[in-house]
């Protein structure tokens, strides 16, 4: 006897902080797992969406995770609580998806015998500002994921600089075209574009890391000269993180008519449809969903020259990138934007269309994951 509990070689763990990350990116995964004959059971903290898991095929399993949290403490009961689980489902794979289910989930997805599947969606505040608090992940990463089949990177630069400090090694790391879009989903022409003002729309939750404050001054600077373009953010406020951006600023950007807020909704296609540039002036990014949706709705894009950013827009072809944490570089490429004629806009949303059909489908994503599971993860 190996002492390892028995193993349900039909049930994957989708592990992840929310029902919210799940529901909305991961749903075509359950769907396509269900399909190839596995059972599903999400483990994630309880939200508004867990309801929606069974209507994709999925079912639920609670354990509370407190994202932002730094404490000792609630991460060793975070890890119990993990194996608590996972010792129960006896899964045949945990799939891990954002920080804390890829550190401590995979530490007790081992204890439980099941292959380890990693997702690196994006490296977030910690490795941004490099501190104690860096190195700290850092070898909980190490120790974490030393025993995973196959780590997944959204981009080149976070898998080098995972492969090059000996987070992972060199054949467990792979790259992912991101979260994959659904493009019959995301379209051009979801809905007629109404008459109006030039629009450049910024979909993000509202952190600082996602560049609002230089967006929020470059709308100022390219409204001196072009005071009628509309400048929308779309996202949810209140997220529990050290970079949110407080609402009191949100509601002081409105009062001086420089940012409209549309606030939060789980369909941003009628917002896209209506906007005429998606920008993401980023610090770092995974893979941003915000402008593969966008370009998959056939909208040029403004990004940031960073990881992850840079890897969707090509410059001068389907968008254009400015310099991170410049507000002056970010309201040059807007005026640049603005001075280009519509047609020519429209031929960089077509290549952007063009681009993700053929790199970032979700059939791609979704191919590399059955791949790893059945074993075939090269």
């Amino acid at each position: 006897m190996s002492g390892r509990p028995r193993q349900s070689r039909s049930t994957i763990v989708i592990a992840a902080n929310s029902c919210w990350n799940i529901v909305n990116f991961r749903a075509g995964i359950i769907r396509a797992l269900r399909k190839n004959g596995y059972s599903v059971v999400v483990v994630a903290s309880r939200d508004k969406y867990t309801p929606m898991l069974s209507a994709i095929g999925a079912s639920f399993v609670h354990v509370q995770i407190n994202s932002a949290g730094a404490s000792v403490a609630q991460d060793l009961l975070l890890t119990w609580r993990y194996m608590r689980a996972l010792s129960r489902i006896k899964p045949a794979a945990y799939l891990g998806f954002t920080a804390k289910p890829n550190i401590y989930g995979s530490m007790a997805a081992r204890v439980a015998g099941a292959k380890v599947i990693n997702n690196i969606s994006g490296l977030g505040t910690v490795f941004i500002k490099q501190n104690i608090l860096t190195s700290l992940v850092a070898r909980l990463y190490r120790v974490s994921l030393r025993g995973s089949s196959t780590v997944f990177f959204q981009n080149r630069d976070d898998m080098e600089l995972f492969v090059n400090n000996r987070l992972v090694r060199f054949e467990q790391a792979a790259l992912l075209p991101g979260s994959g879009v659904n493009t019959n989903y995301f379209k051009p022409e979801v809905a007629r574009r109404s008459p109006g003002p030039f629009r450049f729309l910024l979909v993000a939750r509202l952190l600082w890391d996602k560049g609002v404050a230089e967006y929020v001054e470059a709308a100022r600077l390219v409204r001196e000269t072009h005071p009628n373009v509309l400048f929308q953010l779309l996202g949810p406020a209140g997220a529990i993180n050290r970079t949110a951006v407080p609402g009191y600023e949100v509601e002081r950007w409105q009062s001086e008519c420089i940012i409209d807020y549309l606030g939060a909704t789980d369909d941003v296609r009628t917002a896209m449809s209506q906007a005429d540039c998606i920008v993401l002036p980023s610090y770092r990014e995974g893979l941003p969903r915000s402008l593969l949706e966008g370009s998959a709705m056939g909208k040029p894009l403004i990004a940031t020259d960073v990881p992850g950013c840079r890897d969707v827009v090509e410059d001068g072809e389907t968008g254009y990138l400015c310099e991170a944490r410049s507000a002056r570089s970010l309201a040059q490429v807007m005026l640049k934007m603005l001075a280009m004629p519509a047609a020519e806009r429209s031929t960089m949303g077509s290549k952007g269309r063009r681009k993700v059909e053929h790199e970032y489908c979700e059939s791609i994503v979704i191919s590399k994951y059955l791949a790893a599971i059945m074993g075939d993860d090269r």
